[in-house]
């Protein structure tokens, strides 16, 4: 089921130059929130890494 999202002429534009050819839309907004959540994740991970101390596990 498809829906109609408002967005600027500018917003369109931009979305197009992020698609790749053949890209719908969808497919772009959906692979743009799918980086941004690995995104997440990974600086999620770096700042584990930074604040937490670790055990090696030979050592446990």
């Amino acid at each position: 089921m498809a829906t109609t999202i408002a967005v600027s002429s500018d917003t369109k534009e931009n979305l197009r130059k992020f698609g790749e050819k053949g890209e719908t839309f969808d497919q772009i907004i959906r692979r743009l929130m799918e980086d941004a959540c690995w995104k997440k994740v990974d600086a999620r991970w770096n700042r584990i890494l930074e604040d937490e101390e670790f055990t090696p596990l030979a050592e446990l």
